[in-house]
């Protein structure tokens, strides 16, 4: 039978998990073994004890901090999956807690119990499976978290994903549409991954020329071509053992592809122009908003260049899928925004909130700070007015908007529109659920794209992996892989 140590200064609640784990099985055995805890002595006294095999740890503690104690937790009891609990929404905490080796990172209260059991479920699955494979120690790190803002889920499971990745020097691709951040995420990784200050060189693949980015890369040589009056070290020897961050790599030629490619395998490279082989120091992070598994089906990018550069991959979520943050990002924009613009733009209306939140932002976060800083310099006072917001769109397009000339009936001809959106409907028996709804249009916008799916994501205003899981949900046919 497995063991819990649950760790909590709150009686009340430890009393209440002590019974909610011991509950008996079917077979009339109770499901775990739990001791309980309510100081971080105590905690360490059991964990040597009791050996248990998940350990549910409270941040806050009468005497120290349940991230204070995480190292000696994991000393004493070998393998345990640690799992911390508190009551606030501390991002930079978070990051610490991942990398200090919590398996999970969960907040009180609890959504409920049952999600509790999940975690735990698969804290102990994750143990099963590391018994029977190397582990990789992560060490902690002190470094300056930056502006990744929000409390949603997405951004949460995205902060406890860089909280792993920032202790490995191992490759990584950031995916994300235009806007999302994706040079932050690159910096904040950064900046957890060393102890001290390192360098951090960001080049963006798509805004240099074909035949002077190799140069900027990989330097050159004096008389390398014409111009090339001294030797020019590049940015991947200016990086020297610090961080290169190639922005928009799917823009990238294919000619330069297959040169990165030997850089990475070889982990060498030499100047245009010259002979002496050069060492590859630094860790290698890259970022693109296209989709890359589709450019590689299309010809435009190299497989094996793809499969090197997905050691490790992060999906930014779009605004768009994150709306609850926006009220968060609202509040720090403006504060950047008023000391740029030199004003003090601090009130925000209930329903000026709402209408940013009803935005369709597929410009992400760079479009809403770009709206707000519009919105702060017309503000006459310290308020910001709805009026200097852009106008809600509608719903559903107007007539002729999908690019098929308007019918008859004033609605678009083309693929036939469900029923429920161009006819009133007198009995509520037919107005179709919203999975239904969602369904029919999914299936409409694929009519209309021919089966593009990166169009399909466009028109709908939802992620390709969002796309396709509810592909899979409703069941809808895929001819289609574009």
């Amino acid at each position: 039978m497995e063991t819990l140590l649950i760790v909590d200064d709150d009686l009340s609640l430890l009393e209440s998990l002590r019974m909610h784990f011991e509950d008996i099985e079917h077979d009339g055995s109770p499901r775990y073994q739990v001791v309980t805890a309510t100081s971080a002595a105590q905690a360490l006294r059991l964990a040597q004890e009791a050996m248990p095999s998940v350990v549910i740890l409270d941040m806050k503690l009468p005497d120290r901090t349940g991230l204070d104690i995480i190292e000696e937790m994991k000393s004493l009891c070998g393998d345990a999956r640690i799992i911390l609990v508190t009551a606030f929404h501390d991002m930079e905490t978070t990051i610490r807690a991942m990398k200090a080796g919590a398996f999970d990172y969960i907040h009180k209260p609890f959504p409920d119990l049952a999600a509790l059991d999940i975690v735990v479920a698969r804290a102990l699955e994750y143990r099963q499976l590391s018994r029977r494979a190397a582990t990789v120690n992560v060490e902690t790190t002190a470094a300056r978290l930056g502006d990744i803002v929000g409390n949603s889920p997405l951004i949460q499971q995205l902060v406890k994903e860089i909280g792993k990745v920032a202790g490995s020097r191992a490759t990584v691709l950031i995916n994300g549409e235009s806007g999302t951040g994706k040079e932050l995420i690159a910096r904040v990784i950064h900046n957890y991954s060393y102890d001290e200050p390192k360098p951090f060189i960001g080049i963006n693949c798509s805004a240099i020329v074909d035949t002077l980015l190799e140069s900027e890369l990989f330097g050159h040589e004096k008389g390398a071509f014409t111009g090339a009056n001294a030797v020019k070290p590049g940015k991947f020897e200016v990086a020297e053992d610090g961080t290169i961050f190639l922005d928009e790599i799917g823009d990238m030629s294919l000619m330069l592809q297959s040169k990165l490619l030997r850089v990475l395998q070889e982990r060498e490279f030499e100047r245009v122009g010259g002979v002496k082989r050069i060492k590859l120091r630094a860790r290698v992070i890259a970022a693109t908003h296209r989709h890359l598994s589709d450019e590689v089906t299309s010809g435009r990018f190299r497989e094996d260049l793809y499969q090197r550069l997905k050691v490790i991959t992060l999906q930014i979520p779009p605004l768009r899928e994150r709306r609850e943050d926006i009220p968060l990002l609202v509040h720090h924009l403006l504060e950047r925004i008023n000391e740029k613009v030199h004003k003090r733009v601090t009130r925000v209306p209930p329903e000026v909130l709402a209408h940013l939140t009803r935005l369709p932002w597929r410009g992400n976060v760079r479009e809403l700070e770009n709206v707000l800083t519009r919105a702060v310099v017309l503000a006459p006072g310290e308020v910001l007015l709805s009026e200097n917001l852009p106008a809600l769109e509608p719903l559903l397009p107007e007539p002729g908007a999908n690019g098929h000339p308007a019918g008859p009936n004033g609605h678009p001809t083309g693929p036939t529109l469900p029923n429920f959106m161009v006819a009133p409907i007198d009995d509520p028996s037919r107005i179709p659920t919203l999975e239904e709804a969602e369904r029919m249009l999914i299936e409409l916008t694929l009519t209309v794209t021919k089966g593009h799916k990166g169009k399909t994501c466009q028109i709908l205003g939802i992620s390709r992996p969002t796309l396709e899981r509810k592909l899979q949900k409703y069941g809808v046919r895929q001819d289609s892989q574009a």
